[in-house]
């Protein structure tokens, strides 16, 4: 390595021998503060400090606006050391400044211009350099972050509002133009407090090269998309969003990155970050590059973007992406494509030892933030603990519930009596993990069509079905996402170059099934019995499941106090049931909370306006009482017991 200093160079390093040998052993999550640009002052003079990690460069240089992007002017200083850390300091440099690093490979005489690692803000796409920019700004959530440890307990309700910035809503003025990180901020707070969500999560807001990614191909690891504002304007939203109540969390994907020149692959000649064998380090489905697990500081850096966001950014949650495909060595991959572990087997060990550190530290720093796994297959314990032999993550993406549940409802239901295990199945697993039950963006993309598209029937019969599916929803076991247009039957399957479609709610079945999907979410938020237990299996229990030939089933959901249970029967046919029984825990009077079929929702009216009374008639040997019920077409019931006759 080159260790010579240029006379125009003066260097400060941020970095301590500490911290170079927690950096090796891939135990160093704050790499933030040591690599990357930070302005600084030096002997009198402000400028900024570079640091980056490039082991086998020969030579690295900072070129950008300020030296006129010459190679020669500004060359770095490896550090006498093992590291392959270059670092120097460069006067004068201001707040917007836009870099990158030219490096010379020790191999091939191979010379490439990369973006910043570490950088925290970078010019719009499709522009690709780095920008010397700070962190500074005035939180105002202070309250938030005092409470928000009781507010993502597990016994509290969570209902999250999935959210692609792009399409979620664009200036009315000019459809093709983004809003703003600070135009946003009023519009989606006031929107989710109207409709009751508890948190928001964003598609992934790391710098991404292809805005049709819809972030998953992220190159900045450390900086929100400049194509909606700066970083401050990002934590005004965020900020915005905490000071009315309502927790952020983050998509994020350590699970691989795009090969675009000025990115991570190839960083400084060799295969640094991702894998050189394509057996491990090339992704066939997304023809993108796999992390390298198996190197240190490679795990460091992964860890250090995660705590970035909590820390700098007051992020209350991180859901991890494709979890699986870091899983499985021969995830998508065909016999002979793959590389077998050391025991021979298709689990990728170095893979799970990083998930398990990751969850670790999140959880030793900020205990009240949660990770979140897209797990999409079996693998046990992802939601235990790692000295137990989990993965350590708090919740985990029920794939399973969602896929039965939407082939379930597809069916026309003439039909359903024969697929009921559908609905059924999901109870004999749901309490092996801290589930959240998805209806995400994943579901309305590729050709699938949007929730109302997928569902049979008439216009009236499509809102239905949705109401319907929304009351299950609502009352299963598991907390709740729903991605963006759901809530009021977004017609068109989603586009990313679009806004929803917001004026159907000027229909009244639109803005009446809209109305339902607030409704829920309040009771939803408001009814122990619906969130306390989600994770225990006490929460649950069956009232009858057995009546297929109607497509009728019901149960019970509890809350800690016992008394405090709620009856839930559901119709999937449209046809009415008369002196329908199911039985009840206990006697006196019933009413219901809640009908989706309800005129106030857009449905037909039919239902149970008086309250019931529980008859002491045993129901199934398990209930000494029962209630006789008339079920709504294609409807959804929840009844509470309120006081005796």
């Amino acid at each position: 390595m080159s260790k010579k200093k240029n006379s125009n160079m003066l260097n400060q390093s941020r970095l301590t021998d500490h911290d170079i040998y927690l950096f090796k052993e891939g135990r160093h999550f704050k790499l933030y503060d040591t690599l990357g640009a930070h302005p600084a002052k030096i002997r009198g003079q402000e400028g900024v400090q570079f640091g980056v990690w490039a082991p086998n460069a020969e030579t690295v240089s900072v070129i950008g606006d300020f030296n006129d992007w010459n190679r020669c002017a500004h060359p770095l200083t490896a550090r006498p050391d093992d590291s392959g850390i270059w670092e120097g300091f460069v006067p004068g440099i201001p707040k917007g400044a836009c870099y990158k690093y030219h490096i010379v490979s020790r191999y091939n005489n191979y010379r490439v211009d990369k973006g910043d690692p570490f950088a925290i803000h970078w010019e719009t796409p499709p522009k690709t350099a780095s920008v010397v920019w700070d962190m500074a700004y005035d939180w105002q959530d202070a309250e938030w972050m005092r409470r928000r440890g009781q507010t993502n307990a597990p016994d509290r309700p969570m209902s999250v509002y999935e959210v692609h910035l792009g399409s979620w809503r664009r200036d009315p003025a000019c459809p093709d133009a983004f809003l703003r990180y600070r135009h946003i901020a009023p519009q989606l707070v006031e929107y989710v407090r109207q409709m009751g969500f508890t948190h928001v999560e964003f598609l992934p807001v790391m710098e991404h090269p292809f805005y049709g990614s819809w972030g998953y191909q992220t190159v900045g690891y450390f900086a929100p998309s400049a194509r909606y504002g700066t970083c401050q304007d990002f934590m005004f939203l965020i900020d915005t969003l905490h000071q009315h109540g309502i927790g952020v969390i983050l998509d994020w994907v350590p699970s691989h990155f795009p090969t675009d020149e000025y990115g991570l692959g190839f960083f400084d000649g060799t295969c640094l970050y991702e894998h050189a064998d394509e057996r491990k380090g090339f992704h066939p489905d997304w023809k993108s590059s796999i992390f390298n697990y198996d190197r240190n500081e490679v795990c460091a850096f992964l860890i250090s973007s995660a705590l970035f966001w909590l820390d700098k950014y007051h992020i209350d949650g991180l859901r991890v992406d494709a979890v699986a495909s870091m899983l499985y060595l021969d995830y998508s991959r065909k016999e002979g494509e793959w590389v077998p572990n050391v025991n021979g087997g298709r689990e990728n060990l170095e893979a799970i030892a990083f998930l398990r550190r990751l969850n670790e530290a999140v959880a030793a720093d900020y205990p009240d933030c949660r990770t979140i796994a897209e797990e999409s297959t079996s693998w046990p314990m992802v939601t235990r603990p790692a000295e137990t032999g989990g993965l350590g993550f708090d919740m985990k993406w029920n794939m399973g519930w969602m896929h039965d549940t939407l082939d379930y409802f597809k069916q026309d239901p003439i039909h359903r009596k024969y697929h009921q295990e559908k609905l059924t199945f999901v109870i004999w697993y749901a309490f092996n993990e801290n589930f959240i039950l998805p209806l995400s963006h994943d579901e309305v993309v590729h050709c699938k069509g949007s929730l109302y598209g997928r569902v049979p029937g008439d216009a009236w019969q499509k809102c239905a079905q949705l109401r319907l599916l929304y009351g299950y929803y609502f009352t299963q076991p598991g907390k709740k996402l729903m991605f963006m247009g759901g809530e009021f039957g977004q017609v068109r399957e989603w586009n990313h170059d679009a806004s929803l479609d917001w004026h159907l709610l000027a229909d009244e079945a639109h803005r009446k099934l809209h109305r339902l999907f607030a409704e829920l979410n309040h009771l939803y938020t408001t009814q122990p019995a619906l969130y306390e237990l989600d994770f225990e299996s006490e929460g649950f229990e069956w009232i009858d499941f057995h009546d297929s030939d109607q497509s009728v089933i019901s149960y019970l959901r509890k809350a800690k106090d016992a008394n405090d249970a709620l009856v839930v029967v559901l119709n999937f046919t449209p046809v009415p049931r008369y002196a329908y029984k199911v039985g009840a825990p206990k006697g006196g009077l019933w009413r219901e909370l809640l009908n989706s079929d309800a005129d106030a929702y857009g449905g037909s009216g039919v239902g149970n306006p008086e309250p019931i009374e529980a008859e002491p008639v045993s129901f199934f040997d398990r209930f000494d009482f029962t209630l006789t019920l008339t079920l709504p077409p294609l409807g959804m019931l929840i009844l509470k017991q309120y006081g005796t006759s």
